[in-house]
Protein backbone atom coordinates (compact mmCIF):
# COMPACT_ATOMS: atom_id res chain seq x y z
CA UNK A 1 0.00 0.00 0.00
CA UNK A 2 1.34 3.20 -0.76
CA UNK A 3 2.65 5.23 1.75
CA UNK A 4 -0.12 8.84 2.14
CA UNK A 5 0.89 12.33 1.58
CA UNK A 6 -0.06 15.20 3.79
CA UNK A 7 -1.25 18.24 1.78
CA UNK A 8 2.03 20.16 0.91
CA UNK A 9 3.44 21.77 4.17
CA UNK A 10 6.21 24.19 4.41
CA UNK A 11 9.51 22.65 5.34
CA UNK A 12 10.32 22.18 8.73
CA UNK A 13 13.10 24.21 8.32
CA UNK A 14 11.35 27.19 6.44
CA UNK A 15 8.83 26.83 9.42
CA UNK A 16 12.00 27.88 11.86
CA UNK A 17 12.45 30.73 9.92
CA UNK A 18 8.93 31.65 8.91
CA UNK A 19 8.56 32.03 12.99
CA UNK A 20 11.96 32.51 14.07
CA UNK A 21 12.09 29.95 16.28
CA UNK A 22 15.48 28.69 17.65
CA UNK A 23 16.10 26.04 20.46
CA UNK A 24 16.02 27.25 23.96
CA UNK A 25 19.28 25.79 25.73
CA UNK A 26 17.20 25.88 29.47
CA UNK A 27 14.27 23.48 27.82
CA UNK A 28 16.88 21.06 26.34
CA UNK A 29 15.25 21.18 22.72
CA UNK A 30 17.32 19.65 20.02
CA UNK A 31 15.20 19.56 16.76
CA UNK A 32 15.34 16.58 14.20
CA UNK A 33 14.69 17.84 10.63
CA UNK A 34 16.19 15.27 8.24
CA UNK A 35 12.69 12.96 7.35
CA UNK A 36 14.09 9.52 6.91
CA UNK A 37 15.42 9.71 10.56
CA UNK A 38 12.15 11.26 11.72
CA UNK A 39 10.02 8.22 9.98
CA UNK A 40 12.86 5.68 11.66
CA UNK A 41 11.98 7.01 14.92
CA UNK A 42 7.44 7.10 14.21
CA UNK A 43 8.13 3.31 13.77
CA UNK A 44 10.63 2.60 16.50
CA UNK A 45 7.67 1.25 19.04
CA UNK A 46 5.58 -0.63 16.49
CA UNK A 47 2.68 -0.28 13.87
CA UNK A 48 1.06 3.09 14.16
CA UNK A 49 -1.67 2.39 11.74
CA UNK A 50 -5.30 2.90 13.30
CA UNK A 51 -3.45 3.15 16.30
CA UNK A 52 -3.26 6.25 19.03
CA UNK A 53 -0.47 7.98 19.45
CA UNK A 54 0.85 10.44 22.09
CA UNK A 55 3.80 12.72 21.40
CA UNK A 56 5.67 14.29 23.70
CA UNK A 57 7.22 17.20 22.90
CA UNK A 58 7.04 17.64 19.12
CA UNK A 59 8.10 21.25 18.53
CA UNK A 60 7.63 21.99 14.90
CA UNK A 61 6.08 18.57 14.23
CA UNK A 62 9.06 17.32 12.09
CA UNK A 63 8.22 13.61 13.71
CA UNK A 64 4.28 14.23 14.37
CA UNK A 65 4.26 14.30 10.12
CA UNK A 66 6.21 11.27 10.44
CA UNK A 67 3.49 9.48 12.70
CA UNK A 68 0.32 10.91 10.53
CA UNK A 69 1.79 9.80 7.44
CA UNK A 70 1.14 5.98 9.17
CA UNK A 71 -2.26 6.74 9.28
CA UNK A 72 -3.13 6.47 12.96
CA UNK A 73 -6.60 7.07 14.63
CA UNK A 74 -5.63 9.80 16.03
CA UNK A 75 -2.96 12.23 17.39
CA UNK A 76 -2.25 13.31 20.76
CA UNK A 77 0.34 16.43 21.45
CA UNK A 78 1.55 17.36 24.26
CA UNK A 79 3.71 20.85 24.18
CA UNK A 80 5.22 23.21 26.66
CA UNK A 81 6.47 25.71 24.24
CA UNK A 82 3.96 27.87 23.11
CA UNK A 83 6.35 29.29 20.22
CA UNK A 84 5.02 26.20 18.87
CA UNK A 85 1.76 26.31 18.62
CA UNK A 86 1.21 28.15 14.90
CA UNK A 87 3.24 25.64 13.30
CA UNK A 88 1.33 22.70 14.84
CA UNK A 89 -2.24 23.99 13.66
CA UNK A 90 -1.20 24.30 10.64
CA UNK A 91 -0.26 20.43 10.70
CA UNK A 92 -3.78 19.88 12.64
CA UNK A 93 -5.49 21.50 9.41
CA UNK A 94 -3.52 19.39 7.12
CA UNK A 95 -4.19 15.88 8.94
CA UNK A 96 -7.84 15.54 8.07
CA UNK A 97 -9.79 14.11 8.97
CA UNK A 98 -7.42 12.39 11.30
CA UNK A 99 -8.12 13.96 14.37
CA UNK A 100 -5.23 16.00 16.33
CA UNK A 101 -5.68 17.08 19.49
CA UNK A 102 -3.18 19.89 20.69
CA UNK A 103 -1.75 20.09 24.50
CA UNK A 104 -0.16 23.18 26.05
CA UNK A 105 1.68 22.41 29.09
CA UNK A 106 3.80 21.05 30.81
CA UNK A 107 4.03 16.62 30.23
CA UNK A 108 5.09 16.53 33.92
CA UNK A 109 1.88 17.68 34.90
CA UNK A 110 -0.11 16.53 32.08
CA UNK A 111 -2.07 13.33 33.22
CA UNK A 112 -1.65 10.87 30.17
CA UNK A 113 -4.89 8.95 31.12
CA UNK A 114 -6.42 12.00 29.10
CA UNK A 115 -4.03 11.01 25.76
CA UNK A 116 -6.24 8.05 24.75
CA UNK A 117 -9.77 7.92 23.91
CA UNK A 118 -9.75 3.83 23.58
CA UNK A 119 -11.42 1.72 25.66
CA UNK A 120 -9.19 -0.43 28.21
CA UNK A 121 -7.44 -3.56 27.46
CA UNK A 122 -6.38 -6.57 29.54
CA UNK A 123 -3.43 -6.46 31.07
CA UNK A 124 -2.48 -9.89 30.14
CA UNK A 125 -4.18 -9.24 26.59
CA UNK A 126 -1.73 -7.89 23.73
CA UNK A 127 -0.36 -4.70 23.73
CA UNK A 128 -3.37 -2.24 23.18
CA UNK A 129 -3.59 0.15 20.01
CA UNK A 130 -1.64 2.99 21.79
CA UNK A 131 2.17 4.16 21.95
CA UNK A 132 3.98 7.41 23.73
CA UNK A 133 6.87 8.74 21.16
CA UNK A 134 9.05 11.59 22.23
CA UNK A 135 12.50 13.04 21.41
CA UNK A 136 12.69 13.84 24.98
CA UNK A 137 14.58 17.08 26.31
CA UNK A 138 17.86 15.32 28.15
CA UNK A 139 16.85 17.72 30.87
CA UNK A 140 13.62 15.86 31.94
CA UNK A 141 14.02 12.60 30.18
CA UNK A 142 14.88 10.26 33.32
CA UNK A 143 12.69 11.82 35.86
CA UNK A 144 10.15 11.43 33.40
CA UNK A 145 11.09 7.92 32.37
CA UNK A 146 10.63 7.03 36.29
CA UNK A 147 7.67 8.58 36.75
CA UNK A 148 5.96 6.54 33.81
CA UNK A 149 7.57 3.67 35.01
CA UNK A 150 5.98 3.95 38.31
CA UNK A 151 2.52 4.11 36.50
CA UNK A 152 2.97 0.80 34.67
CA UNK A 153 3.78 -0.80 37.58
CA UNK A 154 0.53 0.73 39.01
CA UNK A 155 -1.19 0.15 36.03
CA UNK A 156 -2.50 4.33 36.19
CA UNK A 157 -2.36 6.91 33.77
CA UNK A 158 -1.32 6.34 30.38
CA UNK A 159 -1.38 2.50 31.61
CA UNK A 160 -5.16 2.13 33.27
CA UNK A 161 -5.75 1.35 28.92
CA UNK A 162 -4.02 -1.70 28.69
CA UNK A 163 0.14 -1.97 27.93
CA UNK A 164 0.99 1.15 25.91
CA UNK A 165 4.64 0.84 24.57
CA UNK A 166 6.78 3.82 24.25
CA UNK A 167 9.42 4.95 22.05
CA UNK A 168 11.72 7.54 23.56
CA UNK A 169 15.34 9.13 23.28
CA UNK A 170 17.77 9.17 25.79
CA UNK A 171 21.52 10.56 25.92
CA UNK A 172 23.14 7.52 24.85
CA UNK A 173 24.71 6.83 27.87
CA UNK A 174 21.26 6.87 29.85
CA UNK A 175 19.59 4.82 26.88
CA UNK A 176 22.18 2.00 27.41
CA UNK A 177 21.85 1.60 30.84
CA UNK A 178 18.61 0.99 30.52
CA UNK A 179 19.12 -1.74 28.65
CA UNK A 180 22.11 -2.77 30.53
CA UNK A 181 21.99 -6.49 30.84
CA UNK A 182 22.79 -7.79 35.10
CA UNK A 183 26.27 -8.04 35.49
CA UNK A 184 27.44 -5.50 32.95
CA UNK A 185 29.33 -2.27 33.61
CA UNK A 186 26.73 0.01 32.46
CA UNK A 187 23.94 -1.88 35.51
CA UNK A 188 22.50 0.96 37.46
CA UNK A 189 19.42 1.71 39.43
CA UNK A 190 17.69 3.36 36.33
CA UNK A 191 18.03 -0.72 34.57
CA UNK A 192 17.04 -2.91 37.46
CA UNK A 193 13.67 -0.89 38.13
CA UNK A 194 13.09 -0.61 34.14
CA UNK A 195 13.51 -3.63 33.36
CA UNK A 196 11.11 -5.20 35.99
CA UNK A 197 8.25 -3.56 34.53
CA UNK A 198 9.36 -3.51 31.11
CA UNK A 199 10.92 -5.37 28.27
CA UNK A 200 13.75 -3.14 27.30
CA UNK A 201 15.02 -2.51 23.84
CA UNK A 202 17.96 0.14 23.02
CA UNK A 203 17.25 -0.17 19.20
CA UNK A 204 19.34 2.18 17.77
CA UNK A 205 21.54 5.42 18.11
CA UNK A 206 21.28 8.38 16.66
CA UNK A 207 24.96 10.48 15.71
CA UNK A 208 24.34 14.11 17.15
CA UNK A 209 25.04 15.77 13.69
CA UNK A 210 21.11 14.25 12.56
CA UNK A 211 19.84 17.64 15.47
CA UNK A 212 19.70 20.98 15.34
CA UNK A 213 21.53 22.44 17.35
CA UNK A 214 24.18 19.70 17.52
CA UNK A 215 24.26 17.81 21.08
CA UNK A 216 27.67 17.07 22.60
CA UNK A 217 26.35 13.70 22.67
CA UNK A 218 24.64 11.37 21.12
CA UNK A 219 21.08 10.11 21.19
CA UNK A 220 19.86 6.65 21.45
CA UNK A 221 15.89 5.26 20.92
CA UNK A 222 14.83 2.99 23.06
CA UNK A 223 11.41 1.40 23.25
CA UNK A 224 9.96 -0.16 26.84
CA UNK A 225 6.82 -2.59 26.75
CA UNK A 226 5.22 -3.08 29.75
CA UNK A 227 5.66 -6.85 30.90
CA UNK A 228 2.58 -8.53 31.47
CA UNK A 229 3.81 -10.06 34.80
CA UNK A 230 6.73 -7.55 36.83
CA UNK A 231 9.90 -9.28 37.15
CA UNK A 232 9.65 -8.68 40.89
CA UNK A 233 6.51 -9.33 43.39
CA UNK A 234 6.84 -5.68 45.31
CA UNK A 235 6.15 -2.11 45.43
CA UNK A 236 7.65 0.23 42.89
CA UNK A 237 8.32 2.36 45.70
CA UNK A 238 10.64 -0.46 47.52
CA UNK A 239 11.97 -1.82 44.22
CA UNK A 240 13.09 1.85 43.51
CA UNK A 241 14.47 2.67 47.20
CA UNK A 242 16.33 -0.94 47.68
CA UNK A 243 18.10 -0.28 44.12
CA UNK A 244 18.74 3.76 45.02
CA UNK A 245 20.52 2.20 48.30
CA UNK A 246 22.45 -0.46 46.48
CA UNK A 247 23.66 1.69 43.19
CA UNK A 248 25.07 4.40 45.68
CA UNK A 249 27.45 2.20 46.75
CA UNK A 250 28.48 0.43 43.57
CA UNK A 251 32.33 0.28 44.00
CA UNK A 252 32.04 -0.94 47.53
CA UNK A 253 30.58 -4.31 48.65
CA UNK A 254 27.23 -4.90 48.67
CA UNK A 255 26.49 -5.35 52.48
CA UNK A 256 27.72 -1.65 52.84
CA UNK A 257 25.34 -0.53 50.54
CA UNK A 258 22.20 -2.74 51.95
CA UNK A 259 23.01 -1.00 55.24
CA UNK A 260 21.94 1.92 55.05
CA UNK A 261 18.14 0.32 54.10
CA UNK A 262 18.33 -0.57 57.31
CA UNK A 263 17.41 1.15 60.56
CA UNK A 264 20.40 1.64 62.41
CA UNK A 265 18.91 -0.88 65.74
CA UNK A 266 18.82 -3.51 63.48
CA UNK A 267 21.60 -3.21 60.89
CA UNK A 268 24.26 -5.65 62.80
CA UNK A 269 21.62 -8.46 62.85
CA UNK A 270 20.30 -7.81 59.59
CA UNK A 271 23.80 -7.54 57.90
CA UNK A 272 24.67 -10.52 59.28
CA UNK A 273 21.77 -11.92 58.12
CA UNK A 274 22.16 -11.12 54.37
CA UNK A 275 26.02 -12.06 54.69
CA UNK A 276 25.11 -15.56 55.47
CA UNK A 277 22.52 -15.75 52.76
CA UNK A 278 24.56 -14.64 49.86
CA UNK A 279 25.87 -17.49 47.84
CA UNK A 280 28.27 -15.43 45.76
CA UNK A 281 31.91 -16.33 44.97
CA UNK A 282 33.69 -12.85 45.92
CA UNK A 283 34.87 -12.67 49.21
CA UNK A 284 33.50 -8.96 49.12
CA UNK A 285 30.13 -9.29 47.45
CA UNK A 286 29.71 -6.47 45.06
CA UNK A 287 26.76 -5.35 42.61
CA UNK A 288 27.80 -6.49 39.18
CA UNK A 289 28.83 -10.16 40.72
CA UNK A 290 25.83 -10.85 43.01
CA UNK A 291 22.40 -12.05 41.87
CA UNK A 292 20.90 -8.72 43.90
CA UNK A 293 22.22 -7.11 40.55
CA UNK A 294 19.43 -8.76 38.70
Amino acid sequence: MATPRLPPLPSIRDLLRLYRLRAVQQLSQNFLLDAGVCARLARAAGPLRDAHVCEVGPGPGSVTRAILTQRPAGVTLVEKDTRFLPALLMLREAAQPCPVRIVAGDVLLYDMEAAFPVSPTPWEEPCTSAYILGNLPFSISTPLVVRWLRDVSKRQGAWKHGRVRMALTFQKEVAERLAAEAGGEQRCRLSVVAQAFCQVQHRFTLGGHVFTPRPDVDVGVVVLTPLREPRVDVPFETLEKVARGLFNMRQKSILRGTQTLYPELWTGSLTCALRSSLSCAAPRPCIRSCGLGH
